[in-house]
């Protein structure tokens, strides 16, 4: 939800306890392994389309590979944290640094099979290797972000005003 003031950029407002806005409602008819499959694949499409679109991609798949996986676990987090997991009662801070962590052990393993696959046997078609590797490290990242990442607070307790700040 947004607030705009005189037709000047609009503000981020935190939801009231309860309020959803309506594309997360649309949504929430989807299984949550659904919607994260489908954030997912949001981010392998960003994914793979920097890395294509970079023109030194067949001489260094690696590193152009960091480029194009940093930009999509940007798009990931932001879209799980609002379509497919349940608010945490973290700070959001909190709740990046446990998302980032996750994420790094998943594309830790995304990245190892990409690199060996591309290393390898997929060298003429680097795609496929991105594409090996992002099916291992999704099995990681959906366990790792529903389990501690977006896993509510042990107290049970959300504290709307905690879970909406940076």
């Amino acid at each position: 939800m947004t607030v705009s003031r005189n037709g000047r950029s609009a503000k981020p407002v935190a939801l009231a306890a309860g309020e959803t806005d309506g594309l997360r409602r649309h949504v929430e008819i989807l299984p949550r392994p659904l919607r994260f499959l489908a954030v997912g694949g949001l981010g392998l499409l960003t994914d793979l389309s920097v890395f294509t679109a970079i023109p030194f991609h067949p001489e260094h798949p690696i590193a152009t590979r960091c480029v194009s996986l940093a930009l999509a676990t940007v798009v990931t987090w932001r879209l799980n944290r609002a379509l497919t997991f349940n608010a945490s009662g973290r700070r959001q801070h909190e709740e990046a640094m446990r998302y980032a962590g996750v994420t790094l052990m998943a594309q830790g393993t995304s990245f190892a099979v990409f690199s060996v696959l591309v290393l390898t046997a997929l060298t003429r078609v680097p795609q496929l290797a991105l594409l090996a590797g992002a099916a291992a490290g999704a099995v990681i990242a959906y366990t790792g972000h529903a389990l501690f990442a977006f896993a509510p607070c042990k107290d049970g307790t959300r504290n709307s005003n905690r879970a909406g700040t940076a």
